[in-house]
């Protein structure tokens, strides 16, 4: 429940994605069940019933107004009413508490908390139509959801997912053999001894959930998983005209170079899934540290690190939407970070992701295929690792976000370390020249003393002997030799 203090902080930042006030006298307004369905749809957001905006005034103080409502007892009955008609709303998201009375100036305001729907109930339309009354949020207010929107959420509605679905055109003449052969050979060595060893190409691919097999015709048919993950590239692109994979490096460019290198469709990979995961994940992966680490008598080149990444090309392949029109599956590789995107929202809030616990993957029958071949972790435990791997680097927190203008999510992960945080009582002990010094590391960690000498205004020598006194402090830390190595800010 909010408190007044919450209600005025809400006022203070304005109007936004999860908020919106409306006058409201002694009659519910018709846009209040656009705004219902957009928080529903979108990331939930508030509702308050009885305050006025002036879009126009610039002064935060005066942006709003309260002035109350009339006739509460029959305004939220009228809510409720319209709340529990399914002629007026597909479906009611909310339980009593997230209807609530403020006091505010001596005036009623009425506060609705409306929750972000679960994937199996979206999308919350209203007024009976589908497509004309299903709404989403964003930074200017609600808007009508687009058709390609809209049935985007009616497939991710299916509990099953959506890879599950039967192409009755396609067949196991429409399987690249080298594709299947490949991943035959690396189940093998995952599985060493598996029954599924020593079945046939058809039979192995059923067993997968790749494939149908009608039992009176004996005929196969593919399913949506089968074909994505081991198809040749000509089926492919005819039933996925609008998907595309798309890798791009974007490191170490010179001049006028947009990449340094691209793989796309170009006829030289039968573009299928689990080609271009076995062609760009070694890319991804090549020139990530790899300290030396013995186990026994073998070496262990693996890392946290490389675990990470391929658990984010993973999940950007299971959670991605195939069915999505104009949907890229774009991985991109840059001096300071790496970036996953894929179509198609979070099937689960952001916050839930972080948390982990819990996955449910778009592309399940894809996932266990991958899963079976020893990648992508279990039971929602993959974001966690990653962000358990990057605090270790040192290299930044991951950033996981979606994209509502565009249907994507993206997953950055920073190539680059971040210097630490000087504590306040540590920083303010400081003087003014070491506190700019600090700064100018911070924003360059290879920068010479020699170049900070010159940003301060002063001479080298003092620069210097400022550094030794931070040193002994143990406020900065050298790493690397005089020409090639970086000063850290070090959080204590």
């Amino acid at each position: 429940m909010l408190t007044l203090n919450d209600i005025q902080g809400l006022l203070a930042k304005g109007e936004h994605l999860s908020l919106e006030c409306k006058l409201c006298a002694n009659k519910l307004p018709n846009s209040l069940w656009d705004t219902y369905s957009a928080f529903a749809n979108s990331y939930g957001g508030y509702i308050l019933l009885g305050i006025e905006e002036h879009r126009e005034e610039t002064d935060p103080s005066k942006r709003y107004s309260i002035e109350g409502v009339t006739n509460l007892d029959k305004l939220i009955s009228d809510f409720w009413n319209l709340a529990n008609d399914s002629n007026k709303v597909s479906v009611n998201v909310l339980s009593d508490d997230n209807v609530q009375v403020i006091d505010m100036d001596g005036k009623k305001v009425i506060v609705i908390q409306v929750p972000q729907a679960g994937y199996g109930i979206k999308p919350v339309y209203i007024n009976g139509n589908l497509f004309n009354g299903s709404f989403r949020r964003n930074h200017e207010g609600d808007y009508r959801c687009t058709k390609r929107q809209v049935k985007a959420m009616v497939r991710d509605s299916y509990e099953e997912g959506n890879d599950g679905t039967i192409f009755a055109q396609c067949d196991m003449g429409d399987i690249d053999e080298e594709t299947l052969r490949r991943y035959r050979t690396l189940f093998r060595y995952k599985n060493e001894g598996h029954v599924w060893n020593e079945v046939d190409d058809t039979t192995f691919l059923k067993n997968l959930g790749g494939c149908v097999v009608d039992k009176e015709t004996g005929k196969v048919s593919l399913t949506m998983a089968g074909l994505m993950m081991f198809g040749t590239g000509l089926v492919v692109r005819d039933r996925f005209p609008n998907f595309r994979m798309d890798y791009i490096n974007m490191c170490n460019l010179i001049g006028e170079e947009r990449y340094s290198d691209r793989l796309t469709y170009d006829g030289r990979w039968e573009n299928n899934l689990f080609q271009f995961f076995s062609i760009v994940l070694p890319k991804m992966t090549f020139d990530l540290p790899r300290p030396f680490r013995m186990e026994g008598v073998t070496r262990v080149d693996d890392t946290p690190q490389h675990k990470a990444v391929r658990e984010a090309f993973t999940n950007s392949i299971i959670h991605a939407d195939l069915m999505m029109e104009s949907g890229v599956l774009r991985i991109e590789k840059h001096d300071d970070k790496l970036v996953f995107r894929n179509p198609g929202l979070l099937r689960i809030p952001v916050e839930q992701v972080y948390e982990g616990g819990v996955s449910f993957a778009r592309n399940p029958k894809i996932q266990n295929m991958l899963r079976m071949v020893g990648y992508g972790e279990n039971l929602g435990s993959g974001f966690p690792m990653i962000l358990a791997a990057w605090k270790q680097s040192g290299w930044g927190e991951p950033v996981l976000k979606e994209k509502l203008d565009l249907d994507e999510v993206e997953l950055t992960l920073p190539l680059k370390k971040v210097s630490g945080k000087v504590p306040n009582n540590v920083y303010e002990s400081l003087t003014e020249r070491q506190r700019k010094i600090i700064e100018i590391i911070s924003a360059d960690p290879k920068i010479s003393a020699e170049k900070i000498a010159k940003a301060v205004g002063v001479s080298s020598r003092t620069v210097k002997r400022d550094l030794l006194e931070l040193t002994k402090k143990q406020i900065i830390v050298r790493e690397g030799n005089d020409k090639d190595g970086e000063r850290t800010i070090v959080s204590q």
